[in-house]
């Protein structure tokens, strides 16, 4: 649950915010108009980035609870492929289905789809690459639901990222005020399963 997230209160304040945003979608785009000055791509992205173990898919499985929706965790291991074309056609399929399912979409460890593109004379492989975060960029921008990127390395991310992405939450290892509380609620729960 929320109370399991244990983080400083400006950033739980961006996970509430964005949950917010959810919900009232409609009335901003619907009876607010702003539906056809849009236009298309309706969706919400966000960036989780920190190092490890610090919650970042844990807050994506709590914002899918809070709404009501199913999780979709993209692995990239079978996204990306050696051939040709397969992992553009991998992300149209990945986007076709959260879509449909109205699923929440998250990459973890999304600098290895997302990372920056080259800008010097390109090597054989990065074309391919380049080609792929276009496909990536495109899906994003005409999707209507909701995608979080988690990543360690936020300074990998292509810079054509970030004016697509609505909210960016850095999660830091906890101080000492959260690695109390973290110990308290596990205590709490040592004690429960004793009982």
């Amino acid at each position: 649950g929320w109370e399991d997230l244990v983080l400083p209160a400006s950033e739980f304040e961006q996970i509430i915010e964005l949950v917010a945003r959810v919900r009232h979608k409609s009335q901003v785009l619907d009876r607010w108009g702003f539906a056809e000055k849009i236009g298309r791509g309706f969706g919400l992205s966000a960036l989780m980035s920190g190092p490890p173990g610090t919650g970042k898919t844990m807050a994506a499985g709590l914002i899918a609870n809070e709404l009501g929706l199913d999780l979709y965790q993209v692995d990239l291991s079978k996204v990306v492929s050696k051939y040709i074309g397969e992992t553009e056609k991998n992300l149209d399929r990945i986007f076709e289905a959260a879509e449909r399912a109205g699923a929440v979409l998250l990459f973890d460890e999304a600098d290895a789809i997302a990372t920056r593109r080259s800008a010097g004379a390109p090597m054989p492989h990065d074309r391919e690459t380049n080609l792929t975060i276009n496909v990536l960029l495109r899906e994003l921008e005409a999707f209507n639901g909701i995608v979080i990127f988690a990543t360690n390395l936020a300074a990998n991310f292509d810079p054509a990222f970030e004016r697509r992405i609505r909210t960016h939450v850095l999660f830091e290892m906890p101080g000492v005020k959260e690695r109390e509380q973290i110990w308290e609620l596990e205590t709490q729960r040592l004690e429960m399963a004793r009982r």
